[in-house]
């Protein structure tokens, strides 16, 4: 455990700004109410609850419960907190819940660019890891992501396939040099590196009929959950996982993709020099990374910061300090972070190609 540490109050009580206090404790509710409610929208994702609730107008809890098999009790309080949360209406006359079409595009449609529900279990992995944490503070700070709970990889993974499937061959492969053109009229081969389910990897798949994907992924539980993915989707003749980290994958690639993870490991430089002998003549490096600001002063007025920072602290920072290197990015190291990271790998072109309220996406040549 760590050492407890002397606390020491103000010198004097008239030195305390009661408003600050207040303002303190209301930030602090805030965020524990914010904590309890995305608690909530974990269960009802994982009974059913939204889905049955979708399209159908009113409900009673009873029904609700009924629907989903769930204890009626329980159905009830969970609805009254969804309705003190804003999630749900309730209409007293009728004793009758609704989830709006709006909330439901957000909590209910898993095919919906805004469906954010199955991503809250990132949230639960993070208080899963709380003990092991807590050793990584006072220890070396690493905790690999291959032992972090469960419920992390598959958070990961839903809460970014509504993000590839709007925006990776609508906005983000066109806004790279020459990209699209090829992979449309000549096809070639795309690499995914740290590719995870490979949600990525099947969007590029089906917008290309005529290139083909390697995904690969040091996490073999990731890449045993990749494959039926590609499987039902009828791409296994063009869509192909392998157990290999980001200093070891082979083969030469048009495109090599990096989504929302080269901040994570341990030597980005490495990485990036190693891509750079797997690119193909004139091939592009597509990076995707979480939207920041240059600088941290500029970055705490990020909108996104608070919860990136804190996903960084508890997932991306420590798993690169548990790898060979340990250069720790963190989630927010931002364009020059990573324009740093490419410039050392000897790359000659490093560009913003475009980005959205939650990633920046760049383009890297040699």
């Amino acid at each position: 455990m760590a050492e407890q540490t002397e606390v020491r109050g103000p010198a004097s009580v008239d030195a305390i700004d009661m408003d600050a206090v207040n303002a303190a404790v209301g930030a602090v509710v805030g965020y524990m109410t914010g904590a309890a409610v995305i608690a909530g929208i974990n269960l009802g994702e994982r009974l059913g609850l939204y889905r049955a609730m979708a399209g159908f107008g009113g409900i009673s809890a009873d029904e609700l419960a009924g629907r989903t098999r769930t204890n009626r009790r329980l159905v009830r309080e969970w609805l009254d907190g969804q309705t003190a949360a804003g999630l749900i209406t309730y209409d007293a006359a009728g004793d009758q819940y609704r989830l709006s079409d709006e909330h439901a595009l957000v909590l209910a449609n898993e095919d919906s660019p805004a469906f954010l529900a199955g991503g809250t279990s990132v949230v639960e992995a993070m208080y899963q890891g709380l003990d092991r944490m807590t050793d990584a503070f006072i220890g070396d700070g690493g905790f690999p992501w291959s032992e972090q709970h469960p419920s992390l990889f598959l958070g990961t993974a839903r809460f970014f396939r509504p993000g590839y499937r709007t925006n990776l061959v609508a906005s983000w492969i066109p806004a790279l040099d020459g990209v699209e053109q090829k992979l449309t009229e000549r096809g070639g081969r795309i690499a995914d590196v740290g590719c995870g389910f490979g949600h990525s990897s099947v969007v590029m798949a089906n917008a290309y009929p005529l290139a083909s994907v390697s995904g690969f992924d040091y996490h073999e539980a990731s890449i045993e959950a990749a494959r039926p993915i590609a499987a039902e989707q009828g791409l296994t003749d063009r869509v192909h996982y392998e157990v290999a980290d980001a200093v070891s994958f082979d083969g030469e690639f048009d495109l090599i993709c990096f989504f929302d993870c080269l901040h994570d490991m341990g030597d980005p430089v490495g990485i990036a020099r190693h891509a750079a002998t797997k690119l193909a003549p004139g091939g592009t490096v597509l990076l995707v990374e979480p939207f920041a600001l240059d600088g941290r002063v500029e970055n705490h007025t990020n909108p996104a910061a608070a919860l990136f920072y804190h996903a960084s602290t508890f997932l991306c920072t420590p798993n690169s300090l548990s790898q060979p290197v340990g250069r720790g990015l963190g989630a927010q190291c931002g364009e020059a972070g990573m324009r740093a990271v490419f410039a050392e790998a000897g790359y000659a072109h490093f560009r913003r190609a475009t980005e959205t309220p939650f990633n920046i996406v760049y383009e890297a040549r040699l």
